[in-house]
């Protein structure tokens, strides 16, 4: 942990819990999260809070050193996906299918549920060493 600027609790808990390769996800209000992955269901209503804010404010707190995202948001998605890495900067970025990455959501600490619309606005984030 960095910053403790995060306000929400459960966000904040899980980053706090989280180690080296650890995972946390941050989906849109579409993404399929199995029961047996926590939800941080943040979403108020379309839209709010969007994936970019909830993205920045997850990396105020998170040190990453990779991020997985699904293939699918270079095609469907393009603006998203060049915001996305621009926010994320030297971090790797590694893609997969959309089914891949809704595999990969599964084995995640969590998944906060944004009100994001955007196709394909959902990201993986893998945890660095905290040294």
């Amino acid at each position: 942990m960095k910053n403790c600027t995060i306000l929400n609790s459960q966000i904040l808990s899980t980053i706090a819990q989280m180690g080296h390769k650890d995972t946390i996800t941050i989906s849109d209000c579409g993404l399929p999260i199995e029961d047996t992955t926590k939800r941080i269901d943040i979403a108020l209503k379309k839209g709010v809070p969007t994936f970019l804010e909830t993205l920045e404010v997850v990396l105020n707190e998170l040190e990453p050193e990779a991020a997985i995202l699904a293939e699918e948001i270079k095609a469907f998605s393009p603006k998203l996906n060049d915001e996305i890495l621009k926010i994320l900067g030297n971090i790797r970025v590694d893609y997969v299918s959309h089914e891949e990455f809704k595999k990969l959501v599964g084995e995640t600490k969590s998944c906060v549920r944004t009100g994001e619309c955007t196709p394909y606005a959902n990201i993986i984030l893998v945890s660095g060493p905290l040294f």
